[in-house]
C-alpha cells in the first residue's frame, strides 16, 4: 500500500508565503506524475500544480508566477512554494501521486492539508 502525507499547510497573511510537502511512502517502484490540487467547500477539486518525472512543470494560471513545484525522487518526496497569497487561496491542498507498484500504476491522494490566507 501507498500512502501520501502532506504537511506545512497553516494559516498565513496576506501577501505573506507557505510551502506544503508532500512524503511518499510504501511499495513503490517510482512515481511518475506529482501534482497539488485544492478544494474549498461547495466546489470541485481543482489542479494547481504538477510535476512530472522528467520535471517538466504546469501551473494553474491562478498560481503562475506566485508559485514553484519541486520534487526529490530520492525520497519520494514534492513541496509546493506560494508566494504572494490571497485570502482567495484559502482550501484544503490535496497531493496526488501516480504511482508505479507492484500491480502497475495507481493514482493516490493523500488526506489533504489546510491553507487558511487571512489577516
Amino acid at each position: 500500500q501507498v500512502q501520501l502525507v502532506e504537511s506545512g499547510g497553516g494559516l498565513v497573511q496576506p501577501g505573506g508565503s507557505l510551502s506544503v510537502s508532500c512524503a511518499a511512502s510504501g511499495n513503490i517502484f517510482s512515481i511518475g506524475a506529482f501534482g497539488w490540487y485544492r478544494q474549498v467547500p461547495g466546489k470541485q477539486r481543482e489542479l494547481v500544480a504538477t510535476i512530472n518525472r522528467p520535471g517538466t512543470k504546469t501551473y494553474a494560471d491562478f498560481v503562475k508566477g506566485r508559485a514553484s513545484i519541486s520534487r526529490d525522487d530520492a525520497k519520494n518526496t514534492m513541496s509546493l512554494q506560494m508566494n504572494n497569497l490571497m485570502p482567495e487561496d484559502s482550501a484544503v491542498y490535496y497531493c496526488h501521486a501516480e504511482v508505479w507498484v507492484t500491480e502497475g500504476i495507481r493514482e493516490y491522494w493523500g488526506q489533504g492539508t489546510q491553507v487558511i490566507v487571512s489577516s
